[in-house]
């Protein structure tokens, strides 16, 4: 998608923090973290919502997922983490390309909104 924030950074029109990359996908640190680490895992093919994900996008979904545990030490993911996949407006979705939040490097307590 020309006019998509994610899209631009993954074909390098817009510098990003990139602490991984490979065919499916690329993490980067998040500009507005909300934990001492916070990255985003964005899928290079572009969809908004998981309720859109064809049987392909979920296959690439699943490879991203199992993706990440790979890189605990990279990403400082040791004492646990949490993933977070905001769907549309009232989620707080503001980037309409499917990503994963990955948040780590603290004590994370539930508090709904």
């Amino acid at each position: 998608m020309k006019d998509c924030l994610f899209c631009k950074i993954i074909a390098g029109e817009i510098p990003a923090t990139k602490m991984y990359e490979d065919a499916d996908m690329i993490i980067i640190k998040d500009i507005d973290p909300k934990a001492k680490n916070h990255f985003l895992c964005i899928p290079k093919r572009h969809f908004k919502l998981l309720a859109e994900m064809s049987e392909d996008d979920a296959v690439l979904v699943s490879r991203c997922l199992k993706k990440i545990p790979t890189l605990e030490k990279e990403l400082g993911l040791e004492n646990g983490y949490r993933l977070v996949i905001n769907q549309g407006d009232d989620a707080g979705q503001t980037v309409f390309h499917l990503h994963i939040h990955i948040l780590s490097g603290q004590k994370m307590g539930w508090t709904p909104a």
